[in-house]
């Protein structure tokens, strides 16, 4: 009598162990990369409030007089705070404070930046065609800085729309 083998179908020991770790291997190689996605995924979020607090800002300081109305000069002027501002000028700060509203009020959610604005004459005169007409300029920086070394620094110019001959009574020297 011929004895069959019975041929049994399966999986050895060794055939085990070896995809448990190749699936190991592969499972941490996308854990890693999900775990690096997952620290950085604030990162956008932090840059985008930086840009929104700067821009806030720079709107409402390019938005303010050239000179101050009170004395006719254009820097430097000083006001007490930040709710009487009322040229560009006012605005240069000599240290970084926190995020507020243009009342001056601390805007608590904000608190991890901090915001410095430094307001200098950029040395730039406009000339029209007969250079009898001057545009003086002053250079606006919004220097935000935020968590994760977050550091964004916008940059606008304000022109004295008001000195456009040489002439003209509303053109306040530097």
């Amino acid at each position: 009598m011929c004895i069959e083998r019975l041929r049994q179908a399966g999986v050895s020991l060794l055939e085990l162990i070896l995809a448990i770790v190749i699936i190991g291997i592969s499972m941490a190689s996308v854990m890693s990369v999900f775990l690096v996605s997952t620290q950085h995924s604030a990162d956008p979020m932090v840059v985008q409030q930086a840009e929104l607090i700067a821009e806030a800002y720079l709107d409402e300081i390019l938005a303010k007089k050239f000179y101050d109305p009170d004395t006719n000069n254009v820097c430097p002027a000083a006001e007490a705070s930040r709710a009487l501002y009322d040229n560009v000028c006012d605005y240069n700060m000599a240290s970084p404070q926190a995020p507020a509203d243009q009342f001056g009020t601390a805007i608590a959610a904000l608190a991890a930046y901090s915001v410095q604005v430094t307001v200098s004459n950029s040395g730039v005169t406009l000339n029209g065609t007969d250079n009898t007409s001057v545009i003086r300029v002053l250079r606006v920086d919004v220097n935000v800085t935020g968590p994760n070394g977050t550091n964004l620094t916008l940059t606008g110019y304000r022109t004295n729309y008001e000195c456009n001959a040489s002439g003209d009574s509303g053109c306040k020297a530097l």
